[in-house]
């Protein structure tokens, strides 16, 4: 299947200052990429493009004072399957695990990995089976415990805070998976993306940027998503990292207001390169 993926943001800055943005498609998607992924910056200025710690791209610039517009607008081939799932991945000991992963089990800036939270974690998830099912239960009860809505965002929400109140939007939920998972030494990293209503229900809410998270088991990254909890079609990565602090889609490093936001990510049932028909996980060929 085809999915068409894009934003348009608009900032206002009370001054000059240097923006940094992750707002690309991940580089593991690139080779599905269709069409260019360029940010596109109003009024034109130079940009500085980098790969971070987590190997995810980055856009650095200095914007101007006043109005600064970014913008995208690309075409990516997907599978059109659902988030793969493997009862049989094995929660690999600490002692066997990659170096890279470590970090990953241990607290950050939003997943407070701690006595409070890992004594929780142990009296809930201490007597599941080890691996794919420990993952899977730790979903179940966050998505089981947790009320979704915007009216619940608040930018120093943390996974203790959301242990407490029990609500949030949905990086509060993935940062509560992730701290149980780490709690429960099971590496588990912050992901963001596009995730549109494919194959679901549309939902009654403007379209946004999701959040899920990936948990490290039989030595690979798998797909977890603690606020929908089920597999999705369409999934396409931008950013992993510790948490929410380090995929933020802008990092302002002076004042900016946000004046419009907007995110696009759709099925595309005719490619617009050919304008012949393509092949739809929703049924055939349309």
């Amino acid at each position: 299947m085809l999915i068409r993926l894009g934003y348009d943001i608009v900032l206002e800055n009370t001054q000059s200052h240097t923006i940094v943005g992750v707002l690309n498609v991940h580089p593991s998607r690139v080779v599905d990429l269709l069409e260019p992924d360029r940010v596109r910056v109003y009024p034109a200025i130079p940009v500085e493009e980098y790969s971070d710690t987590f190997g995810n791209l980055c856009t650095r610039m200095v914007a101007p004072q006043g109005t600064l517009r970014l913008s995208n607008s690309t075409l990516i081939r997907d599978s059109g399957l659902p988030d793969p799932v493997d009862w049989t991945a094995r929660q690999v000991p600490v002692e066997e695990l990659p170096p890279e992963t470590l970090m990953f089990l241990l607290a950050s800036r939003y997943c407070e990995v701690d006595s409070r939270l890992a004594d929780m974690a142990w009296q809930l998830f201490g007597d599941i089976q080890p691996g794919w099912a420990m993952v899977q239960a730790i979903c179940d009860w966050v998505h089981n415990q947790v009320t979704f809505g915007y009216n619940f965002a608040r930018p120093n929400k943390t996974a203790l805070d959301v242990s407490v109140e029990r609500n949030g939007v949905c990086r509060d939920f993935q940062h509560l998976a992730i701290t149980l998972c780490r709690c429960m030494n099971i590496p588990a990293r912050y992901a963001t993306g596009y995730l549109g209503d494919i194959g679901v229900p549309p939902a009654p809410c403007p379209m946004d940027f999701s959040a899920w998270f990936e948990a490290y088991l039989g030595g690979h990254w798998w797909t977890f998503d603690a606020r929908h909890n089920v597999p999705r079609i369409g999934r396409v990565l931008m950013a992993v990292g510790r948490d929410a602090a380090d995929v933020a889609i802008t990092t302002s490093f002076g004042t900016s207001v946000l004046a419009k936001f907007s995110v696009v990510t759709e099925e595309v049932t005719e490619d617009p390169r050919t304008a012949k028909p393509v092949y739809s996980a929703a049924g055939g060929f349309r």
